[in-house]
């Protein structure tokens, strides 16, 4: 058994994720920036935390993680001549700069393990082209090439890998999704036909962070429903 962060733990993919790990005994360590997950969780232990603190503070976490996930995440559509630089850099300050500062800091307990995993997600538009997407896909492209430079400077010790979906119905995607007509539309646009779940996501997340995934880094993995290379 495992020690495991998740960064973001209490919505959607990374909450999936955490009832996964838990469920296999791990002892996770999850996050939450506003909302506090009520139940309680076997084996998990929450605590708030907002990655852009400038008095960010992890003595929360253990001396040796075996597993790193960072979940954070903004899906901000519009047209490009309507985003403003400060949008862009909002959106690079939570998803690449919080990732970045938390990932320094854990580095020597990730080092500890010895086989330790790193997740960070992107998303399918950073590979495809979309409408309205430019916001989006600046950030996500980033963390894709941190995650190769992390990948070659941290091997063989330490694996880094990305899962990049395509929509996906959670909170964050909420008003995307928010009428059967927008889901079965969305639906329709993917080879499987269907909007994929947060647990799509989590369980693949779930192997990569496992030993069973031990000869994977540096990997940018597509759950995309078929949309990202399959044409109908």
């Amino acid at each position: 058994m495992g020690n495991f962060v998740i960064i973001g733990g209490s919505s959607g993919i990374g909450k999936e994720l955490v009832r996964i790990l838990s469920k296999s005994g791990h002892q996770v360590f999850a996050t939450y920036c506003k909302n506090l997950v009520e139940e309680k969780i076997p084996n998990v232990e929450f605590r708030q935390l907002n990655v852009l603190d400038e008095n960010l503070s992890l003595d929360f976490l253990p001396e040796q993680i075996d597993g790193f996930v960072y979940c954070p995440g903004s899906i901000n559509l519009r047209p490009f001549h309507r985003i403003k630089a400060e949008d862009f850099i909002a959106d690079y300050q939570l998803q690449v700069i919080g990732a970045i500062r938390i990932l320094q800091e854990v580095f020597p307990a990730l080092k500890i393990s010895g086989k330790a995993s790193v997740m960070l997600f992107s998303s399918i538009v950073v590979q495809q082209g979309f409408n309205f997407h430019a916001q989006v896909a600046s950030s996500k492209g980033a963390l894709e090439g941190l995650c190769k430079s992390l990948a070659a400077e941290w091997a063989p010790h330490i694996r880094v890998n990305v899962i990049a979906p395509s929509l996906t119905n959670t909170p964050l995607t909420a008003r995307l999704l928010n009428s059967e007509e927008k889901k079965e539309s969305n639906a329709q646009r993917h080879p499987l036909q269907k909007i994929g779940d947060a647990s799509d996501i989590a369980e693949m997340a779930a192997f990569l962070l496992s030993e069973k995934a031990s000869w994977i880094t540096g990997q940018i993995i597509h759950i995309d429903g078929g949309l990202s290379s399959v044409k109908l």
